[in-house]
């Protein structure tokens, strides 16, 4: 799958992010993604987003998507995931919906945030990672917007989208989740 301009701002994010389509198989990841449930991306991209929670909570994530058909979009929601190893933790997901030029549904660009690693410290590296995000798409709309191809300026909206959710978490909440 190329990349383009607006997801290259997600290579080596200090987030867990995946985009899956609209039956919860993995299309894509970064390495954050990778690198914190233990594998390599290879080893994700084709598997569905249930081999990466455990089976007991099947219908947590079950729950969750039936959120995101029914709104397009989940916000804050508690799920457990099941690293290559056998472990687990509690992340916390956000998912936006990926439309195609037609409005029909592609799947979803999805952010997980391990709760375990919820610092002062990686809150402010989050806030001011969706803070250069959104100026590096801004400066892509200014710029290259009108010359992209559908599936490209599709991927844009998508990415555009998910970021100004993600710069309205309300991370002093989501510490109040934690356990």
């Amino acid at each position: 799958m190329p990349q383009t301009e607006a997801r290259k701002t997600l290579k080596d994010a200090p987030v867990m992010w995946r985009r899956v389509n609209s039956i919860g198989i993995i299309l894509d990841c970064n390495s954050t993604y990778a690198a914190n449930l233990g594998y390599v991306k290879s080893e994700i991209l084709g598997k569905s987003i249930f081999e990466h929670v455990p089976k007991d909570t099947w219908e947590d994530m079950n729950d969750s998507l039936k959120i995101w058909f029914e709104t397009g979009k989940v916000t804050d929601r508690k799920i457990t995931f099941k690293k290559q190893d056998g472990k687990t933790f509690s992340g916390l997901l956000q998912a936006t919906s990926l439309y195609d030029e037609n409005k029909n549904l592609l799947g979803s660009n999805t952010v997980i945030f391990d709760l375990a690693q919820m610092s002062d410290e990686k809150i402010k590296e989050y806030e001011a990672f969706f803070k250069e995000s959104n100026a590096k798409l801004h400066e892509i709309k200014e710029k290259e917007y009108s010359q992209l191809d559908k599936n490209s300026k599709s991927e844009y909206d998508g990415l555009k989208k998910m970021f100004e959710m993600l710069s309205s978490v309300n991370f002093n909440e989501i510490n109040k989740m934690i356990i």
